[in-house]
């Protein structure tokens, strides 16, 4: 009777349960099988077919490539050796691999691999193919109040994740927050992201004073002239070896010791920025741009001609604050309880339609970023006789690294690489 047949239900439960565990455990041993077997496989340039550069800086570039056994699209982060030490950059980059393979939340761009050959470092990364916030904003004159809400709120959860591994970024500006292909936030470019560790420790703001000027002028401009005239040299920007100072905190400039308070600093420069369409504190030249930051009491003002409300002003000027001040100094919940968030869901955020959808056709879309030539950083090196490792590349010792679930996907496509999700 009914009895019989509940038995019966049970124990077909049971079974099915007890098969999938065999079945899990006998697909997790032949992974870890393949994942062994893959480690002593030594990866490099060759396994690996460039299709585009999608990125370019002061220390090399980034080009989306593919992986010649599985077809997987990934974006191929090549840092020149010679122009990291140079530039003593090499605790930069050593804190940005650390970082990738600490970081395993959604909220952080995914690394797969990293190696080495004679001339270049190279990071193996997860693709995002809709941009980054940076173009975002190039594209439009300003974000609405709903739409910075949930980047904003997306952004705090990522900054967050970092801080909760005991990282601070350091570097948090829109070219580093990346969009995925649902539109939703993710943080890379860790190069200045320093973790509590000894041999991240480095010395970088060189003194602003030695830079030369920009020829651009923001003296006695409206608030439409300033946007334009700021979006018009922004790329420029963000590819030079100097960058920009707007959105460091005024206590990294001092070295006299921060937190990762910094972190949201930045972020409330960045949020003044989608509202108003320009930072806070940009100028015709980076000595001016640092001379405003360190004087925020006086030069931190919103235009009359561009309303917001006064709850988004209050969080702008939370976060733009002495450090003992700002909002998060106690907590990140002092950050998502202000009003400015008050309909934001932050459980659920990252399931919720994004602000502006992403419109990809293929996994390997790139029109979201910007068109560059090609260049020779993948040439061959010249060929002489030299040993495997030269004394410059003891520093790089121990670069390598390898997902485990990177090197397991075998012929299938990530979710977040699937085209049509938009």
């Amino acid at each position: 009777g009914r009895r019989n047949t509940l038995f019966k239900l049970s124990f077909c439960l049971s079974a099915y349960v007890s098969l999938q565990k065999v079945m899990r455990r006998s697909q997790h041993a032949r992974k870890e099988t393949e994942f062994l077997r893959l480690k002593r496989t030594r990866l490099g340039l060759d396994d690996f077919e460039s299709l585009k550069v999608i990125g370019r800086g002061a220390f090399g570039e980034v080009r989306l490539v593919q992986k010649k056994d599985t077809g997987h699209i990934y974006a191929m982060k090549i840092l020149r050796k010679a122009d990291m030490l140079e530039k003593e950059q090499v605790a930069h980059i050593r804190a940005e691999r650390d970082i990738l393979v600490e970081a395993d939340g959604a909220w952080v761009v995914k690394m797969f691999y990293s190696f080495q050959d004679k001339r270049n470092l190279y990071l193996i990364m997860e693709f995002l193919p809709g941009g980054d916030m940076m173009t975002l904003l190039m594209k439009k004159d300003t974000l609405s109040e709903e739409a910075t809400q949930f980047y904003i709120a997306e952004t705090v959860l990522a900054i967050d994740s970092i801080h909760q591994l005991g990282f601070i970024h350091r570097d948090i500006k829109p070219d580093n927050l990346l969009l995925d292909s649902r539109g939703h936030v993710k943080l890379s470019d860790f190069g200045l992201c320093t973790g509590l560790k000894k041999a991240h420790r480095t010395e970088f703001y060189r003194n602003l004073t030695h830079n030369p000027p920009s020829d651009f002028s923001f003296q006695n401009m409206n608030s439409k002239r300033k946007a334009e005239t700021w979006k018009k040299n922004r790329r420029q920007l963000a590819y030079s070896t100097v960058g920009t100072p707007d959105y460091i905190a005024p206590e990294v400039f001092l070295q006299t010791g921060y937190n990762k308070l910094c972190d949201w600093w930045s972020l409330g420069v960045i949020m003044y920025e989608m509202l108003i369409g320009y930072p806070p504190f940009c100028s015709e030249t980076p000595q001016e741009t640092y001379r405003k930051v360190m004087n925020w009491k006086e030069t931190l003002i919103f235009p009359p001609e561009v309303p917001i409300s006064e709850r988004a002003k209050d969080l702008i000027l939370r976060f733009c604050n002495d450090a003992e001040n700002r909002v998060g100094a106690v907590s990140v919940e002092e950050i998502k309880s202000h009003a400015f968030f008050e309909p934001v869901d932050w459980e659920h955020i990252r399931e919720r339609p994004a602000a502006i959808s992403i419109e990809i056709k293929s996994i390997d879309d790139t029109s979201n970023f910007d068109e560059f030539p090609e260049s020779d950083i993948l040439q061959p090196v010249a060929n002489v006789s030299e040993p495997d490792f030269k004394s410059k590349d003891w520093v790089f010792l121990n670069y390598t690294y390898k997902r485990f679930e990177g090197l397991t996907q075998r012929g299938t496509i990530p979710t977040y690489m699937k085209a049509g999700k938009a």
